[in-house]
């Protein structure tokens, strides 16, 4: 099945979108994005042109995803979070040429309301809380919440928190090694 575009929705010529994905109203895709298989881009989405999103991503109402920025599968983008691109804007003054990439990898989860600073990577299956502000590179399996975002804990890659440390096992069955600074899937 090709992708299902809404005819509020615009997708300029070029764009790339994967098969199953669904643009829902009022979004907007520029012609150099490249979207997966799978995807689901809700009301008022943006998608700049140096945009490449992965398979079964799930950006909600409200979220733009400007240059620069590389969402790999199975990311969740929680509604009106926020990318930036340049570091230091001025209005004035033009810093294309100053755009810092962005990466978020599989899994990830990004909260509600929060905002990924330029320039960051967030680690597989990290999860962001609801009006984050991440201005730091995150590990992978870390929550983080607050202004400026810090690690409160680990998180399953069932979306679950995990409390203990050491070898522990999830409810679903999912075994980590968790020590003062990593979790690795076991």
């Amino acid at each position: 099945m090709s992708a299902v575009i809404h005819s509020t929705a615009i997708v300029d010529d070029g764009a790339q979108i994967g098969d199953d994905t669904r643009v829902w109203h009022w979004a907007h895709v520029c012609g150099g994005a490249r979207i997966g298989k799978g995807c689901s881009l809700g009301q008022n989405v943006f998608v700049g042109n140096d945009v490449v999103i992965g398979d079964n991503v799930k950006i909600q109402n409200n979220v733009s995803v400007y240059d620069a920025v590389r969402l790999e599968d199975d990311v969740f983008c929680g509604p009106s979070m926020v990318f930036t691109n340049v570091y230091n804007p001025r209005s004035a003054i033009t810093r294309k040429n100053e755009y810092r990439q962005t990466v978020v990898r599989r899994g990830a989860t990004l909260g509600a309301n929060c905002t990924i600073v330029c320039g960051v990577t967030i680690g597989e299956h990290a999860f962001v809380g609801a009006g984050a502000v991440v201005n730091r590179d995150v590990p992978a399996y870390a929550l983080m919440m607050g202004v400026p975002a810090r690690r409160q804990g680990w998180m399953c890659k069932c979306g679950v928190q995990i409390k203990d440390k050491g070898d522990v096992r999830c409810n679903c069955g999912a075994s980590y090694r968790i020590n003062e600074s990593t979790c690795v899937p076991l």
